[in-house]
């Protein structure tokens, strides 16, 4: 990775005093810029002495090393240091910071500037643009208990504290674990019994490689990137139409099964088009290009979109790509990092070839609307069908038969050309990037997109980040997706630093930097940097792939340790990583997890969106055009979570009680909110209702006894039997139900019973399948049912 000419500062808000990680030795070791005096400095004087020079103060800059004869900073001198003098002033005309900035340097802060010059002023590069080195494990495998150089990493840290991992994990809640995190659904009742009784020393080997093989692992990941790059059904502005995408939705699930190489991953979505003969898949993973909010009103001033979404895109690929924000700069120089206004533009530049305008032209207020260029497809295994279908046809055609056989025979081309017809009926159109000269980008002074003024810009990388090794003709969105991806000569090291942090924030509910979604001065450094960059580095070195990298990680100590720990209060954010983590599931997941414990999941791979119970009346305020929604009234409702349609203005209440985004910009890091909604969505949601309904049915076939069935049913739910307690709650409830439906009569059971398309428990009374539907629902609402262990 290019080393950078002019560096700026960390990230690190969390930090100061008392906050972070913590020792019982830390007093008598120096500070350390990055961690403790960095993010008081980013966090109260950059933006005004950082590297925005338009609007930078006293011509002092904080973001770099003080000059050494300054008086701002005198090394190993606080009390003759002007930023002491001024940070301590009583006089409101002299403080710093001023308080018009609405920041205040605290006394505790005072006095670790104070410490950190008077300890020499130690100053370093800001830690996401210095070059990730491939650093041994500490103790070269002399670390008590680290069978794994990732563990060797962790505990040398805790160690020096006088700590150590928790214990393991039992193998069912380490299974649940692993269930959920690499397919994003519970595992069965064999599952668990195969597993537990496995004696073999490769057991979770077996078990880790048989979900980072499944078509779920591909669906459970596509969540995560469907999230960074806001991918959603809608238009997101005005009307809200629907827009023609999911096959994109559907290659991204197919590049992680698949494990694609990240860096090829890059380059197909960035420039598919661009690619020597693309391919149809190529094509359409180029609809990433496409993903952003566009408006279909008819008064739209095209100027004033094309700008809109020139910066979508330079916010969506910092983001996701460079863990950046340079969406901040299109009006000045970034406050806090070395992005400048030239940068913003020169990024933006790589996507004027990008036809966004054909929309203002043609596209309506119709939904779908029209967002040419879109291309029909298919699937790639409706396509490999329909191959096989014309071989068989073929075949069979040219095959000599009797008389007694050509009937035979006809039926069976028949039969095979019906599912052709069915099969080239199911394409879909989907959008795609296609090049047309480049449109002129120009610098807009202070982001104002009436202005012309300013210069014209080309297509280049950020100027600290180094360049393009591009002669004589215009950079290109390929060589831009090259340049991400580049170990040596590009940003490739830095992309693989942001990108393995948010792997590991899938296992472990937090990345080693906790800012997935900014790497700049205003983000947190990682908590394990060494570590950090030696994933990093083995990412690229292991050709880019996603599954080895996730493969190392699951088979850690770390990862496989306990979540319950017996003393939070030295480390409450877990930031040692000395127990593993637990948290509610995600709202997709908390959907599939229902479907699959009442055994409804539809496991069918990729297709079109679906549309599952929402309230009547939630598209009311939806205008160009006024639309209903209607739900799917087959199997469909009961598919996957990631293919539910995603209507940007009106998201699904369910998914939007349980914190899914919206997806109208990058989003690396969901909310985990604890809300009276999302218990009454899990509750009352039809869907969750029809589950329960389901679920009881197949607890009636799971036993003789109502405590056979109570145990059959937590075993079902969460992967145990229920303690005695637990039995007596439950079979309380059941009995309560049973009286309550006894007296109020099967027209009330019936109504419990009575909508949605679940099938029914029929060998059953209806008061003792409402009964059960209660205990079913219930057992649906425990926190243990919708929390990853």
């Amino acid at each position: 990775m290019v080393r950078f000419r002019h560096v700026l500062c960390c990230a690190l808000s969390f930090v100061v005093a008392g906050g972070g990680l913590t020792s019982t030795s830390a007093d008598d070791r120096p500070l350390d810029y990055q961690r403790n005096v960095r993010p008081i400095l980013a966090d109260k004087c950059f933006q005004c002495h950082g590297p925005d020079a338009g609007h930078r103060q006293a011509d002092l800059r904080l973001d770099m090393a003080p000059p050494k004869d300054g008086s701002a900073i005198r090394p190993g001198h606080p009390d003759d240091s002007e930023i002491i003098r001024r940070i301590e002033s009583s006089d409101p005309e002299t403080r710093m910071p001023p308080a018009r900035s609405g920041k205040a340097i605290t006394p505790a802060e005072t006095a670790i500037l104070r410490r950190w010059i008077a300890e020499g002023a130690r100053w370093s590069d800001h830690w996401a643009y210095v070059t990730p080195a491939k650093r041994a494990a500490p103790g070269a495998g002399g670390i008590p208990g680290a069978a794994h150089w990732i563990d060797a990493f962790l505990l040398e840290r805790l160690q020096r504290d006088g700590r150590q991992f928790a214990p393991a994990a039992d193998r069912v809640t380490l299974l649940r674990r692993l269930s959920f995190d690499l397919r994003g659904l519970p595992p069965s009742p064999e599952e668990v019994r195969t597993f537990v009784a496995d004696v073999d020393p490769r057991a979770v080997e077996k078990v880790v490689d048989r979900y980072l093989a499944s078509d779920e692992y591909g669906e459970r990941m596509a969540t995560v990137w469907l999230d960074l790059v806001r991918f959603a059904d809608t238009v997101g502005y005005h009307g809200d139409q629907v827009h023609h995408i999911t096959p994109y939705r559907d290659w991204v699930i197919d590049a992680f099964i698949d494990d694609m190489p990240f860096d090829q991953f890059t380059r197909e979505q960035l420039a598919g088009d661009l690619l020597p003969d693309a391919t149809v898949d190529q094509r359409i993973a180029s609809g990433y290009n496409r993903l952003l909010q566009t408006s279909h009103e008819g008064g739209v001033q095209e100027k004033e979109y094309l700008a809109m979404y020139a910066a979508d895109r330079v916010r969506n690929l910092s983001a996701v790509w460079l863990g950046a924000t340079v969406g901040c700069a299109p009006c000045h120089d970034h406050k806090f990092d070395p992005y400048t206004q030239r940068d913003f533009y020169a990024l933006a530049a790589f996507f004027a070839d990008l036809d966004e305008a054909q929309h203002l032209k043609r596209g309506s207020d119709a939904s779908p609307t029209v967002r040419a260029p879109e291309l029909r497809v298919h699937t790639r295994r409706e396509r490999a069908e329909l191959a096989a279908i014309d071989d068989q046809i073929l075949a069979l055609r040219n095959r000599p038969t009797g008389d007694e056989q050509k009937e035979a025979t006809a039926k069976q081309i028949a039969d095979l050309e019906a599912r052709k017809m069915s099969l080239e009926k199911a394409a879909r159109l989907t959008m795609i990037s296609a090049a047309i000269e480049p449109r002129t980008i120009r610098l807009l002074p202070r982001g104002n997109w009436l202005d012309e003024s300013g210069p014209i810009i080309e297509p280049a990388v950020p100027s600290f980040l180094g360049g393009l090794n591009v002669k004589g003709r215009r950079p290109t969105r390929l060589d831009l997706a090259r340049w991400l991806t580049d170990p040596r000569d590009g940003a490739g090291l830095l992309t693989a630093r942001v990108m393995v942090n948010r792997f590991w924030a899938i296992l472990f509910g937090a990345g080693l930097s906790r800012s997935l979604e900014d790497f700049g001065a205003q983000g947190e450094a990682p908590d394990h940097p060494e570590l950090l960059d030696r994933l990093a580095v083995g990412f690229v070195e292991n050709g880019w792939r996603i599954k080895p990298l996730l493969r190392q990680i699951v088979l850690t100590r770390a990862y496989q340790q306990s979540s319950v720990a017996s003393d939070r209060s030295t480390d409450p954010d877990n930031r040692l990583l000395s127990r593993q983590a637990r948290f509610r599931l995600p709202a997709e997941m908390i959907r599939d997890n229902a479907l699959a414990i009442s055994g409804l999941l539809v496991r069918q791979l990729g297709g079109p969106s679906v549309h599952p119970y929402q309230p009547a009346g939630y598209y009311k305020h939806l205008n160009f055009p006024k639309r209903d929604y209607h739900a799917d009234n087959d199997a469909r409702q009961w598919r996957r979570g990631l293919y539910v349609h995603w209507q940007r203005q009106f998201l699904h209440p369910m998914l939007k009680a349980f914190d899914a985004p919206r997806r109208e910009e990058c989003v690396p890091r969901r909310s985990r909110s604890n809300t009276p909604l999302a218990a009454l969505a899990l509750l009352n949601d039809p869907s969750f209702i029809e589950a329960a309904r389901a679920f009881a049915a197949r607890i009636l076939a799971a036993g003789a006894t109502d405590e056979d069935r109570i145990n059959a049913a937590f075993e079902i739910a969460v992967s145990r039997t229920p303690d005695d307690r637990e039995r007596v709650i439950l079979l309380k409830l059941l009995q309560e139900s049973r009286s309550a439906f006894l007296v109020r009569g099967d027209d009330a059971a019936a109504r419990v019973l009575a909508t949605g398309l679940a099938p029914q428990a029929k060998d059953h009374p209806t008061r003792e399948v409402a009964a059960w539907t209660m205990v079913a629902r219930a057992l649906l609402n425990l926190s243990e049912t919708v929390t990853r262990p």
